[in-house]
């Protein structure tokens, strides 16, 4: 009898859609779910794990202790797994699939933001680099320890392979020979990657706006925000409260950036005649896309947030403080690794020292590592 997932996925998924039952599975042997498809166990999977735990007290932007109501890397990833779940139904694309990577693209992600993966880059430099997209998989593969018989979580081969291949602009020569650095990444991990950027330009507006560090005043030199915030008066009666017109434009803006995105896609795929996933796995270059006039406006957008409230001065203090934090611990941690935890010691004798501390430390919470310098470094 077919299993129920493959009768769903055979009505609804379009021809360039990654099936479930045509996974390249698991590294380790498990036994076949009658009522869920192996993507919806790595989603339950992924779920479960700590380093998905962890993202609730991870930064997006704002670092955890500045409000409750800012994004962290957890309700980042969960607006990503919703927005992008939208996207693939309308282009026919493997939801499950699509949501399991949204997931996870970020657990790979150390404390302190971007802020916090450049220090890593440079303590690392001579010990074998660190990136996100690596320490995900690293995290899937190894790190979680969840099953007796084996290290990690035991993902299909497709999420683990769309997490080293997140980004479209992902290191080739980065990409372990198991995974194809040749063979472009599904159509479903190109979707989550472009949504990703654009739920971050999305709530970053939001929240630039609710910290004070952005005006509307300001935001009226960037024609997208203008265009928005004309559609949210029109649509609005009178006297409508300001933060209730902030909310309906930004869903205006998302709208948009999801329209366009849809829109360019189904045009990229009957352009090149895609009409498998073999055909995808071939084709060089992104097919998942807004159009250009939309990339260009977004371009503009994300040059404008970069000025006005990435490397703001009340943002800079704050990650400032953050790299002094992340890197007395790094250097504390490689001078002293009898003071490491047990099962981080242990991992040293393997993968190495630097390693073993980057392991640790990438694993931290903004919160945890806070705790964990006052106790070293209190006076």
């Amino acid at each position: 009898m077919t299993p129920p997932v493959d009768e769903r996925e055979a009505l609804i998924l379009a021809p360039y859609a990654m099936r479930s039952r045509d996974t390249r599975g698991r590294d380790h042997p498990a036994d076949s779910d009658p009522w869920r498809s192996d993507f919806q166990r790595d989603r339950d999977r992924i779920v479960h794990s700590r380093a998905f735990r962890r993202l609730q007290y991870k930064t997006q932007v704002f670092a955890n202790d500045e409000g409750d109501h800012f994004r962290t890397r957890l309700t980042h990833t969960i607006e990503v797994s919703q927005l992008a779940r939208a996207a693939a139904m309308r282009l026919g694309l493997n939801e499950d699939l699509v949501e399991c990577i949204a997931l996870v693209h970020d657990v790979g992600h150390p404390p302190f933001g971007h802020r916090g993966e450049d220090l890593l880059k440079e303590l690392m430099v001579d010990h074998g680099g660190f990136e996100h997209n690596r320490q995900g998989l690293r995290i899937v593969e190894e790190l979680e320890v969840r099953y007796p018989e084996f290290p990690g979580l035991n993902l299909t081969y497709e999420v683990r392979e769309s997490i080293i291949k997140h980004s479209a602009h992902y290191d080739r020569s980065k990409v372990p020979l198991r995974f194809h650095s040749d063979a472009a990444p599904l159509l479903e991990a190109q979707l989550v990657d472009e949504v990703d950027s654009i739920v971050y330009d999305c709530h970053d507006i939001d929240d630039g706006l609710r910290s004070g560090i952005l005006s509307l005043t300001q935001l009226q030199e960037v024609p997208l925000w203008q265009g928005a915030w004309r559609e949210a008066l029109e649509a609005s009666p009178r006297a409508t409260p300001e933060k209730l017109l902030i909310d309906r434009a930004l869903r205006a803006l998302m709208d948009s950036f999801l329209s366009s995105l849809v829109d360019q896609v189904q045009a990229n795929l009957t352009s090149r005649r895609i009409t498998s996933v073999a055909e995808v796995r071939a084709h060089d270059g992104q097919l998942i896309a807004v159009s250009q006039s939309m990339r260009l406006a977004k371009e503009g957008l994300e040059s404008w947030l970069f000025e006005h409230l990435y490397r703001n001065w009340q943002v800079n203090r704050v990650f400032h403080k953050a790299r002094r934090i992340l890197a007395d611990l790094f250097h504390f941690y490689a001078d002293h690794p009898d003071s490491l935890p047990p099962i981080h010691a242990a991992r040293a004798e393997g993968a190495g020292l630097f390693r073993a501390v980057a392991d640790y430390i990438a694993g931290m919470t903004d919160r945890f590592a806070i705790d964990e310098h006052r106790t070293l470094f209190r006076s």
